[in-house]
């Protein structure tokens, strides 16, 4: 992982959105592991609003209205089921403290959920953190094709409807890179970031 790491003694939900706004985000070596360490990507993953791309197939699948989409409605469950191991994900980065301060900056209003649900069962989802017009993705899962997905372009026609005015990736992924993600450089992400945090909080 390219970048500067750092590890965090101690961290309270006020400490985890000053670092947001000057560029870090926090992981956990595993789901077990209590200890959390500062993240500072040499490239960072941007998804530009304005160039966000959604494929022939999917913008089909989204005509059909496959999912109930829901945002907020069940905040916990998202991040449980983001940090749950699968088949394709033995193992993840969210520990039991991430889940317990993303859930007090949820009830503060500064992380949000967007939820695919399949009658009552929750089928996919995404959550993240919202600072001034920035929007910092986070975590995703999916249980149904094209769950997250379909999330993720309600995310976006979300903020694009509120005025945010960046969305970012933390790392580009192959997935990501098809809706259009790019990696951007430190000294230009940093740009974007003030950028970003000299916006009033924008309502989510």
């Amino acid at each position: 992982m390219a970048g500067s790491r750092r590890k965090s003694p101690g961290i309270t939900p006020e400490i985890l959105l000053r670092a947001y706004s000057i560029g870090l985000f926090p992981m956990a070596e595993s789901a077990d592991d209590p200890e959390i360490f500062w993240v500072e990507p040499d490239l960072r993953g941007v998804l530009p609003l304005d160039e966000f791309h959604v494929s022939k197939s999917l913008a089909k699948t989204i005509r059909r209205k496959p999912f109930d989409i829901r945002f907020n409605h069940d905040f916990d469950a998202v991040i449980t089921a983001c940090a749950a191991e699968t088949g394709d994900r033995p193992s993840t980065w969210i520990n039991q403290t991430i889940k317990t301060l993303y859930s007090t900056l949820h009830r503060i209003g500064h992380a949000h959920s967007v939820e695919a649900w399949d009658g009552d069962e929750l089928v996919g989802g995404l959550y993240g953190v919202s600072l001034g017009s920035a929007f910092f993705g986070e975590s995703m899962f999916s249980r149904r094709t094209n769950a997250s997905k379909i999330c993720l372009v309600h995310l976006v026609e979300n903020l694009r409807a509120k005025g945010f005015t960046l969305l970012d990736t933390q790392f580009t992924t192959e997935h990501l890179k098809t809706f259009g993600a790019i990696d951007v450089p430190k000294d230009e992400y940093t740009h974007m970031l003030a950028a970003a945090m000299a916006s009033p909080n924008l309502e989510f």
